[in-house]
């Protein structure tokens, strides 16, 4: 995460990487209680961006017309099927392009360079911007701004047939760096476990994950990457002792594979979904639903921020940018971020 001293990259980066800072801070802390909502007022925030006092898509000043390219983090993948449609549908003048990287997976990581790169007009990210991303922009003679626009998770998910219900961070973590290799040794079948992850590269929710659950370790030689969550999703739902971990937006919601609860604690482990679980037989005609409540109120563990970020002072890319953060941080793109599975801001 960005430190607080790099005062050269503007007012808006310095209070959104302070806010980020101080909500993990609480988070880690085990502050519960305080929803999402609670935790920013008085904060100045609130008053970064117009958005929060534009009432609706259409009325968002100062945007840019034409075709625009973005691309970044796949956490936002359901964003961008509901509210991008939406936003084009309501103002025509420009059309959203999503544009991936060509030679590796895409992510916030990847997003950020082909953004540098003028390969992309902005970028949705899983993460702040980091000091090494400042300092390149910064050598190119650019400034890069960044706007929380919602709130995202990570879910853990298994194959619907292991019996295991719920894992420890901690637990989790000695998953993830090759020192639990099967399921026996938590209480479940004798399987051997095979861990997926998308790459380093991609960064975003992956570098959320190695410091929120690894805290500094390097992945086991254990772990498969893999590119998308797609393709992690179709692996796990073929291998019983299979464990990955995405947004829960992408997760909860799937009839091939069963979230997990998380925790600190064995005794206090939290589910991302409405209980009770619904099983893979009953599933499509029924879906697990998100548990937005613990989600709101922190006490779920594994909660982060999604980003908005663009170039500032760059003309039209400057100007695209600022208006795709307005459009979603106005009630209307609450409203719809909520009907992702993200957590809005408000």
């Amino acid at each position: 995460m960005s430190n607080l001293h790099e005062k050269s990259y503007g007012k808006l980066t310095l209070i959104t990487v302070g806010v980020a800072a101080f909500i993990s801070l609480v988070w880690s802390v085990g502050l519960i209680g305080k929803g999402i909502g609670q935790l920013f007022q008085g904060s100045e925030i609130q008053a970064v961006e117009n958005g929060r006092n534009i009432p609706d898509f259409a009325s968002v000043p100062n945007v840019a017309t034409g075709v625009f390219n973005y691309g970044g983090s796949t956490a936002w993948a359901s964003l961008r099927l509901v509210v991008d449609s939406v936003i084009q549908s309501e103002r025509p003048e420009i059309q959203l392009r999503y544009v991936q990287p060509k030679q590796e997976a895409p992510g916030s990581s990847p997003g950020i360079q082909m953004l540098l790169a003028d390969r992309l007009d902005f970028v949705q990210t899983a993460q702040p911007l980091d000091s090494e991303e400042l300092e390149l922009a910064k050598q190119q003679g650019l400034e890069l701004q960044q706007v929380p626009v919602a709130v995202d998770s990570i879910a853990v998910a298994v194959h619907p047939q292991l019996n295991i219900s719920g894992l420890t961070l901690k637990q989790l973590q000695d998953i993830y760096t090759g020192k639990i290799t099967n399921w026996q040794e938590l209480g479940g079948a004798d399987l051997p476990i095979t861990t997926y992850s998308r790459p380093r590269s991609t960064g975003g929710m992956v570098d959320f994950f190695t410091s929120k659950v690894l805290q500094g370790r390097e992945f086991g030689p254990n772990v498969e990457f893999v590119t998308t969550t797609t393709q992690a999703l179709r692996l796990l739902a073929n291998n019983p002792g299979g464990i990955y971990y995405g947004s829960i937006p992408a997760i909860v919601p799937q009839c091939t594979v069963k979230p997990l609860s998380l925790g600190l604690q064995e005794d206090d482990l939290v589910a991302p979904y409405q209980k009770p679980l619904v099983s893979a037989a009953k599933c499509p005609q029924q879906r697990n639903q998100i548990n937005t409540r613990v989600l709101r109120t922190a006490q779920y563990p594994l909660t982060y921020y999604l980003y908005v970020v663009f170039i500032q002072n760059e003309e039209k890319r400057s100007q695209i940018g600022r208006a795709y953060a307005n459009f979603l941080l106005t009630p209307q793109g609450q409203k719809l971020i909520g009907k992702t599975g993200l957590i809005p801001l408000d």
